[in-house]
């Protein structure tokens, strides 16, 4: 009988993908996958070290899995990604419960790593972070009408507050040609969005050709047949050139949604963090942005509390949230991580002041994100159905205004019970909006927007 493996997958979705890797070798090898870790002979914890929160999770995560290896019901806990990279010591000294402790350049190795482990070994490997591969098989992980796609692994930024480069190791680009295949197999099994990341996506490029290529990317890929989109995320506004924008501009397989990741608006602030920019050339970008991308969604990240940041500096930023009126925004604490710059600053920030500094942006977010919903109320939506949410008794989908993993909401739609066709899981249908709900839509569904079902 064939070995059973699963895997809790924390953090990002770049690490997701590596994930997704590690069990197609392992399937490959003639295991079997099951969708919950618990409930296999080998459970592999692929970790999460970004903040002090994702560390607390993915040690969390490990801990429960001991408790059901002390009763029996796995065999083997094998704990991998960036917590394991970054704190290899601290982990195996602290967490002695994991048979294995290994490092992200230890992932092609895996089906060594579980067969030493389910033999009683425990394995310590930590090969170079460049020999993490950037290439091979995937067991998805998301269903098959979206997948996640990895231009690039690492990152060449040297942001004060970020301890990525010290885990994941320099940026290294694949080629466009790896790219282009990846995403062709992944269209011809169904996927009808490709959402394309990496640490710096317009960074895409820079090692391998000496150059900016994410435009050149982004046309290969829209040349490819097939009824799909593309969606980009993790753009840096220090490299959104003309071209970038008239290429999302022109290509109507991609989205029109830009993911920047600001942090903040602040001079005096980004100059610390090792950021471009400040709130007037923030804003004027912006706005050359809407001008240039009619009907563009602007998703941002913003960082409160950093080292400094006065209660003026957030009243900036709470007035340049406002001004800008983001489709979308997320916002976190800063959060003092060893080995960064910023970790050594002065004027560290109360953690209860940071706390409320994001409520207190949260809340005006969620207002400005309400009002933006309503005045939707009316129109129809082209929206790709994911499923149907049983305690609510409706379906549930996104528009191309949200991307994946709950990160902007939903569509929440009913079908009349007169509709000759029904909606399809992984397809494209319209819906009518006639409400907004914190910030999820609610609409029904437009019988003459079907495609397929009976």
């Amino acid at each position: 009988m064939a070995h059973t493996v699963g895997i809790v997958s924390l953090g990002c979705s770049k690490n997701q993908i590596d994930g997704e890797q590690m069990l197609a070798r392992l399937e490959a090898a003639g295991w079997t996958v099951k969708d919950d870790a618990a409930l296999c002979d080998v459970a592999i914890v692929n970790t999460c070290g970004f903040i002090q929160a994702a560390k607390q999770e993915s040690i969390e995560e490990i801990l429960e899995l001991a408790k059901l290896k002390a009763e029996g019901q796995i065999k083997a806990i094998v704990v991998t990604g960036c917590l394991s990279e970054r704190y290899r010591e601290e982990v195996r000294r602290e967490l002695p419960e994991a048979d294995a402790v290994v490092g992200i350049g230890a992932n092609a190795e895996i089906v060594k790593i579980c067969e030493d482990v389910l033999a009683g070994g425990h394995p310590e490997i930590f090969p170079p972070k460049e020999c993490l591969p950037l290439n091979g098989p995937r067991h998805l992980l998301t269903p098959s009408y979206f997948a996640y796609v990895k231009i690039a692994e690492g990152c060449k930024n040297r942001c004060a507050y970020c301890a990525i480069p010290l885990i994941r190791g320099a940026y290294r680009s694949r080629t466009i040609e790896e790219i282009e295949d990846e995403a062709r197999t992944l269209i011809q099994n169904g996927a009808k969005e490709l959402v394309l990341v990496a640490q710096d996506t317009t960074r895409y490029g820079e090692d391998l050709y000496k150059a900016r290529e994410l435009p050149r990317l982004l046309k290969r890929l829209c040349a490819l047949d097939g009824d799909f989109y593309i969606r980009v995320l993790y753009c840096y506004p220090d490299f959104l050139t003309e071209e970038l924008l008239d290429t999302m501009a022109s290509e109507p397989k991609i989205l029109k949604y830009l993911d920047l990741p600001l942090q903040h608006c602040s001079g005096r602030i980004l100059r610390a963090m090792h950021r471009w920019g400040d709130r007037g050339k923030l804003e004027a970008l912006l706005s050359h942005v809407r001008e240039k991308v009619p009907g563009v969604t602007l998703r941002t990240t913003l960082m409160v509390g950093f080292p400094g940041e006065t209660e003026e500096d957030f009243e900036e930023l709470c007035e340049f949230a406002k001004r800008v009126r983001f489709d979308h925004m997320g916002c976190f604490a800063y959060s003092a991580e060893e080995g960064t710059e910023a970790a050594a600053l002065p004027d560290q920030i109360d953690e209860d002041v940071k706390s409320h500094r994001v409520e207190v942006l949260m809340e005006q977010q969620m207002a400005l994100e309400q009002a933006a919903g309503e005045a939707l109320v009316g129109k129809t939506v082209r929206v790709l159905v994911e499923g149907w949410d049983r305690w609510a008794e409706c379906w549930f989908a996104r528009a191309a205004s949200q991307a994946p993993d709950d990160i902007d909401g939903k569509v929440y739609f009913h079908v009349p019970k007169d509709a000759k066709r029904r909606p399809v899981l992984g397809q494209f249908a319209e819906v009518e909006i006639a409400d907004c709900l914190d910030g999820d839509l609610v609409g029904t569904y437009q019988e003459s927007g079907a495609q397929g079902g009976c």
